[in-house]
């Protein structure tokens, strides 16, 4: 049986997405908060983890490099609602496998598990592979964030930004058109 460890804050998407998984032959660990994934790591073998990136206010990107070390064959799915590419380097050069945006259905997780080449591109036409202005523009804010470690003040003076703007534009979810 393949047991997964799975980190998700919202209580509901877990719920589902445990019982979907369960009946396709995971054994499921669920952990809701980042500190209570930290204390079950060296508690169980898995085979495959599923983790959200922002659980609560905290960032899940430290789960990856204990999980790697501790089990080197795990199958590790970063999934987030706020994408972008940065923050996708920084989760494989972390260790993670394969990187999935949500709304993520089932079968995009699966095939995500399966290494299939297609999962991060499924369902998506050549149209819709072009990123608008708005999408293009959060992944360049994303990048600069990345390069200056997170510092706001310093990435607003990078892009020649009021601080109070880039920190509006932080706060709205990402554009996915």
């Amino acid at each position: 049986m393949m047991k997964l460890f799975y980190v998700e804050d919202d209580k509901a998407l877990a719920d589902v997405t445990c019982r979907a998984l369960q009946k396709r032959g995971f054994d499921v660990d669920h952990f809701s908060s980042v500190a209570s994934a930290e204390e079950a790591l060296g508690a169980g073998i898995y085979s495959h983890a599923l983790i959200d990136l922002k659980i609560g206010n905290d960032l899940s990107l430290d789960l990856i490099k204990p999980l790697r070390k501790r089990q080197p064959e795990i199958n590790i799915i970063l999934l987030t609602a706020y994408a972008s590419i940065a923050t996708a380097v920084q989760a494989v050069k972390l260790g993670a496998d394969n990187y999935l945006s949500k709304p993520a259905t089932i079968s995009d997780i699966l095939r995500a598990f399966a290494n299939d080449e297609n999962t991060l591109t499924a369902g998506a036409s050549e149209e819709d592979m072009v990123m608008s202005v708005k999408r293009l523009e959060w992944e360049h804010i994303q990048r600069a964030l990345a390069e200056n470690n997170g510092n706001i003040s310093a990435t607003a003076r990078q892009l020649k930004m009021h601080r109070r703007t880039l920190q509006r534009k932080l706060q709205k979810k990402p554009v996915s058109e």
